[in-house]
């Protein structure tokens, strides 16, 4: 007997991945990328940007790199601005 959903047996498991993993640490790899990127470039766009996605990575998704990606944001944005003011 088929169930009415799919074509396997009743009783019958799928076996493999499990269904509705997502990519885990998008949000903080984002954040990072763009930490590294204000050091350099826009630092009060790219810095503030940063640190926004990793709260929220943080704090709605709980991201296991959500912390060093606030980290390195907030280095990047302090860091960026204080290389613009010395260099300026």
């Amino acid at each position: 007997m088929a169930t009415q959903y799919d074509n396997r047996p009743t009783g019958q498991q799928t076996h493999g991945a499990p269904q509705g993993t997502g990519s885990g640490n998008v949000l903080s790899i984002i954040a990072m990328v763009l930490g590294v990127i204000s050091l350099i470039f826009f630092p009060i766009v790219f810095g503030v940007i940063g640190v926004v996605l990793a709260i929220i990575a943080k704090t709605v998704r709980h991201e296991r790199l959500a912390v060093p990606a606030l980290v390195v944001s907030a280095v990047g944005l302090i860091g960026g601005m204080l290389l613009g003011a010395l260099l300026a």
